[in-house]
């Protein structure tokens, strides 16, 4: 909140902060956009440089907002105070906005219902926010933005990130805080004490008239720099004893001595004012007269002690004076301020306010305010406030004067904080409830909680027997829930990569559960599993691909995750690109953040392995986009098999260290990827040992899915460092479960790596004949390979070159240069000659890029491609220009003459 009063000038001891910020708002006038955030500590006046960037930024359109430690609750509150000013009179410059954006923003500041879409809540607001900075350069400064809630740092963090193209300037300021948050990432600067010399200048030019030399060494060395306490100590008594509390607990305390020099109904205004983070004077006013307060003379003695002043907004001098005097007030005070608040809140315009203020009023349990609490929570819910909805329902909780309703709000309060990512809270809150009676539902609801709790923390091993034992108790009570939670248990372990630790504990309780009921039903995963568990993949194959296409349904349309393990299983490239098909389908349609991932994840990867290197580059882009977006990482994988094909050792080996430093020890999975995609590198650049060492140990997480592409790696490895039976051994492996699976891609990998260890033509031959007609072109091009360098080792040179000729052109075509070089080292000892590798387009872009070529070549405007990554249109047309520099081109239809980039156009 903006202190009441400024003084002209400099501002003393902040040279350096003041700079920067000069520098921040020169920049922007240029359409260098950027954001700074300021961090210190309460009083050290982050503020002051709030208002020196308002003064900075002359011509500029202003924006603030002020986070509000009452308000952290309600989602998008800070960003809905930000932008009100574009919006009034409606619809403001909301009307220039596309239509689905509109929408995004009318959902968001609750001015119309609708279906959370909250990670386009960035990209609409950005799309504001650009809007208004065409007519003049903006700048948007929000205070004490650690108390802003959820939703709106996670859109304000996504607007800082995409501003490079714009006019917007953003100053943030925010108080030191332990807690990590998005928001730590941002440039920022941090605000220090002042030193003594300036500490004393400060005091000098703020304080009028002379000052007794003990009273002044006695404030400095009280505030310590702190110039908010070297302005707001020297009203209380300079001689009173030395305070050895924080700068913050004393400026507090000097304005509590002032609260308490004024009338009763004048600290009741106060503290009325103070329980209403809105600052609105008509809620003010029509609350003190309920409470019969003189409104004349108390709000001029209050505004006499500078604490707050009430105009067309109610200000406090600082936010630590809202705070004082609430805390100064006593629990009745309080609830009464809540109470009156309440009453005058409109329940139609704001009624989650009022839900608010209610329960803040109550003093025992309260079923009315706790049924209002729960539509709060659905609301809040709705609008994509999941750190709100979890806040209202277990203050609901809380409030339940019946037991089975607060158990069951309680539980529902676990889940929303699951959902907005706060395990610690949830792991808390269940905690509650777990030495309460409860039934057997009830208790495996617990379990379920504890078990998705669990994950989430990284405590795999404790998640998969929480989720084990819930289905356990459901067993006899609700026969068909209970093997939802045992698949729930292993679809959970698949995709952090333990399945091959948890599968045997699920299979053995789901079987021993079955016995438990009657109920006859048709076969599912399970079953399927267990028969491979107990007799292997030639009895198990059928059920398998029964299972994967379900009678009903595909088991995509319920379980994706699951259904691409057992595609993969199968080694069913078709199947597994429907999969991926429908995915990206539903995830555009639906907006889910999770599904779009998961498809762009597994398109990626799949182009990847199939020899597209630029698609899998736009769909690695467009993950990343979203990822930012919602606030998560990226996904590894799709990245490391980029690498590993493209086959650039320097680039694949920074990027491996880099997966290889942050991922989990319980992270199986993305270690199994690492280990895969590092010998695959290894193969193509022919450096055997490292390739067999890395297949080794991707061959030891023997999870489902996995295997499949690893063994033809570690044959190949193994026979080129002369380790015969470890090549045999992997061979028998993998024969068993291509035969099974009875899959082209299956059969012709197991055909080839048989070649390699037999040293028969025939073999070569039919992994040709296999893989001619599969869409992973790469293994195709090897297989030529392979038999190439056989037939050229075998003396038939002729022969060889029209292998090695096919598989050096198909290799370097698609851009995998390890690979196509072998096979270029391989022609020439033959003796024949290879021209030197042409290049691709994509060469010279970065990932993100490629993508917006790819668009901009099929017809895409720059409104669309800016929708598509969670930019504004003006980034988009800056990334342009540095496309048309880089391929020396200087239109947008000349996108559409480089084949390497947009071969098999994204979906």
């Amino acid at each position: 909140m903006r202190p009441l009063t400024r003084s002209p000038g400099p501002l003393v001891g902040r040279r350096e902060e003041t700079r920067s910020i000069d520098e921040l708002i020169a920049d922007a006038r240029e359409s260098r956009g950027g954001v700074l955030m300021l961090r210190g500590e309460a009083g050290i006046g982050k503020s002051a440089l709030l208002d020196h960037a308002r003064e900075a930024a002359s011509g500029f359109r202003v924006l603030h907002a002020s986070g509000s430690q009452f308000e952290s609750e309600l989602p998008y509150a800070a960003l809905h105070q930000l932008c009100r000013p574009l919006c009034v009179p409606a619809p403001g410059q909301l009307a220039d906005l596309a239509p689905q954006h509109q929408e995004v923003l009318g959902v968001a500041f609750g001015l119309a219902g609708g279906p959370p879409d909250f990670f386009h809540v960035g990209l609409a607001t950005l799309e504001l926010l650009s809007a208004a900075a065409r007519e003049r350069p903006l700048l948007c400064l929000v205070d004490d933005i650690q108390w802003a809630d959820a939703a709106s740092s996670k859109a304000l963090t996504f607007i800082a990130r995409r501003i490079s193209a714009e006019p917007i300037a953003l100053v943030f300021a925010s108080r030191r805080s332990g807690a990590a948050s998005q928001l730590d990432e941002l440039p920022g600067l941090d605000i220090d004490r002042l030193g003594d010399g300036d500490a004393r200048a400060l005091l000098s030019a703020k304080i009028r008239g002379a000052l007794d030399d003990q009273v002044r060494e006695r404030i400095m060395a009280e505030a310590r720099g702190n110039p908010l306490a070297l302005l707001q100590l020297p009203r209380a008594d300079g001689f009173a004893l030395p305070d050895t509390s924080s700068a913050p607990t004393r400026i507090e305390r000097s304005f509590q001595e002032r609260l308490a020099e004024l009338q009763p109904d004048a600290r009741l205004l106060l503290t009325i004012a103070s329980a209403d983070p809105t600052g609105d004077p008509d809620l003010l006013w029509p609350a003190a007269r309920r409470m019969a307060i003189d409104l004349a003379a108390t709000s001029a003695a209050v505004t006499a002690t500078g604490l707050a002043e009430f105009a067309t907004r109610v200000r406090f001098c600082h936010p630590l004076a809202r705070s004082a005097v609430y805390l100064a007030a006593d629990a009745a005070q309080r609830r009464t301020a809540h109470r009156v608040l309440a009453e005058v809140t409109d329940p139609v315009v704001a009624p989650d306010r009022q839900a608010w203020h209610r329960a803040r009023a109550s003093t025992g349990p309260r079923e009315d305010v706790a049924a209002e609490l729960e539509r709060s929570a659905c609301r809040a819910r709705s609008r994509g406030g999941v750190v709100a909805a979890a806040a209202f329902i277990e203050r609901a909780a809380e409030l339940s004067l019946a037991p089975g309703k607060r158990i069951e709000r309680t539980l529902a309060a676990v889940a929303a904080h699951l959902d907005a990512g706060s395990p610690d809270t949830a792991a808390t809150l269940v905690s509650t409830v777990q030495n309460t009676p409860l039934d057997e539902h009830q208790h495996a609801q617990v379990d379920l909680l504890r078990g998705r709790i669990a994950f989430v923390r990284h405590n795999e091993a404790d998640g998969s027997m929480f989720m084990v034992r819930a289905g356990q108790r459901l067993a006899t009570l609700d026969p068909e829930r209970s093997r939802e939670c045992f698949i729930d248990a292993l679809e959970m372990s698949l995709l952090v990569g333990r399945s091959g630790d948890v599968l045997d504990t699920v299979l053995v309780a789901a079987s021993a559960a079955t016995s438990a009921s009657a109920a006859a039903r048709p076969p599912d995963i399970l079953d399927a599993l267990s028969l491979l568990n107990a007799h292997g993949h030639q009895a198990a194959a059928p059920l398998l691909r029964s299972a994967l296409h379900g009678t009903d349904s595909p088991m995509w349309t319920r379980r994706p995750a699951l259904a691409l393990i057992v595609a993969a299983e199968l080694w069913d490239s078709d199947t597994h690109g429907t999969v991926v098909d429908w995915l990206m389908k539903t995830g555009r349609a639906s907006g889910s953040p999770l599904v779009l991932r998961l498809g762009l994840a597994q398109l990626a990867s799949r182009a990847a392995l199939s020899g597209d290197l630029a698609r899998a580059m736009a769909a690695i882009a467009e993950e990343e986009a979203i990822a930012d977006a919602t606030g998560g990482p990226p996904v590894s994988y799709p990245r490391l098999h980029l690498a590993a094909m493209r086959g650039r050792r320097r680039e694949a080996t920074e990027l491996f260290e880099k997966v290889a430093a942050t991922a989990s020890p319980d992270g199986a999975g993305q270690l199994a990827d690492l280990h895969h995609a590092t010998a695959v590198l290894n193969n193509g650049l022919t450096d055997y040992r490292a390739a067999l060492a890395a297949a080794r140990l991707a061959a030891a997480y023997d999870g489902l899915g996995r295997p499949g592409m690893v063994l033809p790696e570690l044959v190949e490895a193994a026979v080129r460092c002369g380790n015969t039976a470890e090549a045999a051994l992997a061979l028998e492996s993998l024969t068993w479960r291509a035969q099974a699976a009875g899959t082209p891609l299956g059969l012709g990998l197991a055909a080839y790596a048989r070649g390699l260890v037999t040293g028969v033509e025939d073999h070569y031959r039919e992994a040709l004949e296999h893989l001619r007609d599969t869409p992973l072109l790469p293994y195709h091009a090897r297989a030529h390979l392979l038999y190439g360098e056989w037939l050229r080792r075998e003396g038939r040179r002729k022969d060889s070159r029209e292998h090695l000729r096919t598989a050096h052109q198909l290799l370097a075509g698609a851009g995998l240069e390890a690979f196509a070089g072998r096979a270029a080292d391989e022609l020439r000892a033959t003796g024949e000659k290879t021209g030197s590798p042409s290049g691709h387009a994509y060469d010279q872009l970065t990932m993100q890029e490629v993508h917006i070529a790819r668009l901009v070549a099929t017809g895409a405007t720059s409104n669309e491609v800016a929708a598509r990554l969670f930019l504004s249109p003006r980034t988009v047309e800056a990334h342009l220009r540095n496309i048309f520099r880089k391929l020396g081109i200087s239109s947008r239809r000349q996108l559409k003459n480089q084949p390497h980039l947009l071969t098999d156009q994204a979906s």
